[in-house]
């Protein structure tokens, strides 16, 4: 099959593409499929119009246009074209917004008139509209409305929805796609060797013998207060431990987070990395001895699948979580004990006491949950289910 991906913005410096799209399409052509994305690259302007090969993948970045209604009109018109001259035998967007969503509007609209186009899919792995992601990002209110109204429009007039957590599915089938045509398809991970972690411990000034406490985030999932008192807590009780930060924030949490170190005492036990490239992750990662993963209980968490957690869990990292979304499904049977009431910051840091006190211990259920998540969730499967979804989607459109 000739397969079209529609992204939803371009390849830097976000990481949707590489997290999911991406190793959906290595998947598919290693099964002998033909797949090219097509992106219109606003966030990473200078790759306008560029042709690129990502790991094997065709990336096409579409010429980008002006803002406003006319320039959308324009990408999405370019976004089609772009999709069309690939002569594809499906289309599938993700995320069902913004100027691909467009994109897919018009070609979902031209077969209803007759016109022979292929089928259009659409993947979500966020909730967009009300309740969801639109009212965390800086829109405007017209874009909060045309956000949420796209995202209604294609989960139910498209010709099938892959969805990355349970909530979606049920999301899209409440918003009018048929049952049989929508298809779980969380994210997965591809196996890595596994690292020790001991020159990346080295590198940050951390002690062999102290036990580390991971926190690799956006910040923006949970309640940062709790985040203190747990940091604040675990500091008096353990005095030897290091709390490692992976990640960058939207609103100046880590500027936040070093205050509250100072106001809290637990500033000298407080190392902070900020984003990091992809490719020196898995080292980094591999410092800590025990990760934690707070997740407030909201519809936007809830509606999640959480790629950090993958990576964690494939890094042999036992996670101390909220029971929240998908994070059971992730889990090990061996590591549901270690799961907590979301909010309850007290039963988290007893939890994290208890094993950061036995860090053979950590290693043992940090093994369990690589095992685990390299079994249940490998993108090669993701892939092979998904071409099936193709093969289904493409025959009923024949009917």
């Amino acid at each position: 099959m000739r397969i079209v991906f529609l992204a939803p913005f371009g390849i830097r410096p976000k990481g949707t593409l590489i997290a999911r799209m991406l190793p959906l399409a290595e998947g598919l052509q290693s099964r002998g499929h033909q797949v090219t994305i097509i992106a219109p690259p606003y966030t990473n302007p200078e790759d306008s119009g560029r042709l690129e090969i990502l790991r094997g993948v065709r990336l096409l970045n579409i010429r980008l246009a002006s803002r406003g209604a006319i320039g959308t009109l324009q990408m999405a018109w370019r976004m089609l074209r772009g999709a069309m001259a690939e002569k594809p035998d499906l289309i599938h967007l993700f995320k069902p917004k913004g100027y691909g969503g467009v994109a897919a509007m018009l070609l979902i609209r031209l077969r209803r008139f007759g016109v022979r186009l292929p089928p259009v899919m659409v993947d979500t792995d966020d909730w967009e509209g009300k309740g969801g992601m639109n009212e965390t990002e800086p829109y405007s209110a017209a874009e909060r409305l045309v956000f949420a109204f796209q995202e209604q429009w294609l989960l139910r007039e498209s010709d099938g929805v892959t969805a990355a957590s349970r909530t979606l599915h049920d999301l899209a089938i409440n918003s009018g796609m048929s049952p049989d045509k929508t298809f779980y398809l969380p994210n997965s991970v591809d196996d890595i060797p596994q690292r020790d972690g001991g020159k990346a411990r080295n590198k940050l000034g951390i002690a062999s013998e102290a036990p580390v406490l991971l926190l690799y985030t956006r910040f923006f999932e949970f309640n940062q207060e709790k985040l203190y008192t747990l940091f604040a807590c675990l500091r008096k009780k353990l005095p030897e431990v290091r709390f490692l930060v992976v990640g960058k924030g939207r609103r100046g949490e880590e500027q936040s987070l070093r205050l509250a170190a100072e106001v809290n005492g637990f500033s000298d036990a407080l190392v902070m990395t900020g984003w990091i490239e992809a490719e020196h992750l898995p080292d980094l990662l591999a410092v800590g001895d025990l990760a934690i993963y707070p997740f407030d209980d909201t519809l936007i968490n809830r509606a999640k699948c959480p790629a950090k957690l993958t990576e964690l869990l494939r890094s042999a990292i036992p996670v101390v979580a909220d029971r929240v979304g998908q994070i059971p499904e992730y889990l090990a049977p061996e590591l549901h004990r270690l799961l907590c009431s979301p909010g309850d910051v007290q039963e988290m840091s007893a939890r994290c006491e208890e094993l950061l006190r036995n860090r053979p211990l950590c290693r043992e259920l940090g093994d369990f949950g690589r095992k685990f998540i390299l079994q249940h969730f490998r993108w090669s499967d993701s892939a092979a289910k998904l071409e099936q979804i193709y093969q289904f989607i493409c025959s009923d459109g024949d009917r």
